[in-house]
């Protein structure tokens, strides 16, 4: 028949499909599967349109740095403020909140929190 399941066991529920110890995954009673409705999930690269997300870290969680330290995913990690994923996934600053002292930030910020930390006595170093 072409299905892969036996002759007639893509017909009827009675004798035929069920006759089978079980139905395959897969199988959703007739209607297009789902790795049919989405093809651009088969194949070799269907991982590439799941990127991860980086972390958002407010400006008012860098507080707890001292003044003129560098902050870096490292030093974010070692103080609690991200976790350990954050080496693959990325960490990103954003203007929430005010920061006091001066640091110096090696990362990647959204432009008015690069504003409020050079206002504060800081620098933001491209990465």
């Amino acid at each position: 028949m072409g299905s892969g399941a036996g002759a007639k066991s893509g017909r009827g529920t009675t004798r035929h499909q069920s006759a089978r110890t079980s139905i395959p995954l897969h199988f959703e009673g007739g209607q297009n599967r789902a790795v049919k409705r989405y093809p651009l999930l088969r194949g070799k690269g269907k991982n590439k349109s799941v990127k991860p997300v980086a972390f958002t870290v407010k400006l008012e969680a860098l507080s707890v740095f001292d003044a003129h330290a560098t902050v870096t995913v490292a030093s974010l990690i070692e103080k609690n403020i991200v976790d350990e994923t954050a080496m693959k996934r990325g960490v990103k600053i954003v203007a929430s909140g005010d920061i006091k002292t001066a640091l110096q930030v090696a990362l990647p910020v959204s432009r008015v929190a690069k504003e409020k930390i050079e206002h504060a006595g800081g620098s933001v170093v491209v990465i």
